[in-house]
């Protein structure tokens, strides 16, 4: 399994699979063919459905300005949802194609080569084996993450946090319409600075964590620097939660920087065995991913024991199951957002749960990884990241027929 570090990756929103990959993929293109005076990139599946909304023709466009994109929305046998044909060629004559996938979170996958980053770190892939390795060493599930890792994961890890940090920040202090047509307003800031008369405790925590987790989505919606956790659409889920237990539980830099180590193995886990890739396994493989993660790196700040932190990542993971991914108008936007802000709710009652149940639990999380899985593949295609079904199918003909006509769907 490859390192933590694969992760994590800081760049431009909205969408790690529809943006972040696409423009790595253009890059590495691009670099092997530098002297093509022609480049066509044809974009497949989730790709061609959404990638307008995501702007995928725009990172593109960011390292091949020149690019002919076309969107083939009819192919259906496809190696992965998210498939590019790169094409190059000098006087009219092609010098080079390649097939690329973007595999989620920012990753690529170039057909039949492997990569330097696809090499392991780790032997271990599921959880279970992760558990044996710390019995028979000894080690907590911390210690052993850093004996495997390069030494410099922290100070990496460290700029993860700063990145995630930044982009809570900037969130919580902008205003104004998200581009894209919905004509969708920032809430980050209206939720962190309101006040309502006698607000409990309990409330005041629930509205920091959402205002923090609005703040990065907005951020990634707006196409602003963020870092996939693990991917963009999810992207505000492990911020908010870590932001509030720094700036409002008082958690040091330095254990933040274990949690995300914690959180990472736990995405790593679950990209390896599953899919982080909306557009493969729907909503459930970004949202209930990036729960899964902040949940065991919460624990991890915690200090509790490694079953509980299986079972607060299992539980985060299990309640999110069967989630679809139907963006509005294919933008990283509704229900997107809201999204980020239940989920980061969702993992402190998760993680509250693990303290008191773990020796309880039947279910362990590499079955509900698998099923996550399963699931998503099961999932009509229409319910992953193509924006014809669902929510964002029903709000079109909303659109269109109003409300006195709506029920002429049913």
């Amino acid at each position: 399994m490859r390192s933590i570090r694969s992760v994590y990756k800081i760049g431009n929103g909205p969408s790690s699979s529809h943006t972040v990959g696409p423009y790595n993929a253009a890059r590495l293109f691009a670099s092997r063919y530098p002297e093509a005076d022609e480049y066509e990139v044809t974009l497949y599946g989730s790709l061609a459905f959404t990638g307008e909304g995501h702007g995928t023709g725009k990172a593109i466009r960011t390292v091949i300005p020149s690019a002919k994109i076309v969107s083939d929305k009819k192919e259906k046998d496809l190696p992965h949802p998210n498939t590019m044909w790169f094409r190059a060629r000098r006087a009219g004559a092609e010098i080079g194609a390649l097939r690329i996938m973007s595999v989620g979170g920012g990753s690529i996958r170039i057909e039949g080569e492997t990569s330097p980053d696809d090499a392991d770190v780790y032997a271990e892939r599921s959880f279970h084996q992760f558990r044996e390795a710390c019995r028979q060493s000894g080690m907590t599930l911390l210690e052993y993450v850093y004996s495997k890792e390069q030494p410099d994961i922290r100070e990496y890890l460290l700029t993860v946090w700063n990145a995630m940090q930044e982009a809570v920040h900037r969130g919580l202090a902008a205003e104004g319409i998200l581009p894209g047509g919905l004509n969708l307003e920032r809430k980050a800031k209206h939720l962190y600075t309101m006040r309502c008369h006698n607000e409990p405790s309990d409330v005041t925590f629930d509205r920091k964590l959402a205002a923090y987790a609005f703040a990065v989505s907005e951020e990634n919606a707006d196409e602003q620097i963020v870092v996939t956790a693990p991917t963009c659409g999810s992207c505000g889920i492990i911020p908010a939660v870590f932001y509030y237990m720094k700036h409002d539980r008082g958690f040091s830099d330095e254990e933040i920087v274990d949690a995300l180590a914690i959180a990472g193995l736990i995405g790593n886990i679950i990209r390896t065995n599953a899919s982080v890739s909306g557009a493969e396994c729907g909503c459930q493989a970004e949202i209930g991913s990036a729960c899964s993660m902040a949940a065991a790196g919460l624990a991890q700040l915690y200090g509790l024991s490694l079953a509980e932190i299986e079972y607060a990542a299992e539980i985060a993971m299990e309640h999110q199951l069967g989630l679809t991914c139907d963006p509005v108008r294919g933008l990283v936007q509704i229900p997107c957002i809201e999204r980020n802000a239940i989920g980061a709710m969702r993992v402190v009652n998760a993680v509250n749960i693990s303290r008191f149940l773990s020796d309880t639990r039947r279910i362990s999380l590499d079955e509900v990884i698998a099923t996550m899985y399963e699931t998503g593949i099961d999932m009509d295609e229409k319910y992953r990241e193509t924006a014809h079904g669902g929510l964002a199918q029903i709000h079109s003909v909303y659109e269109q027929l109003g409300p006195d006509n709506f029920d002429r769907i049913f």
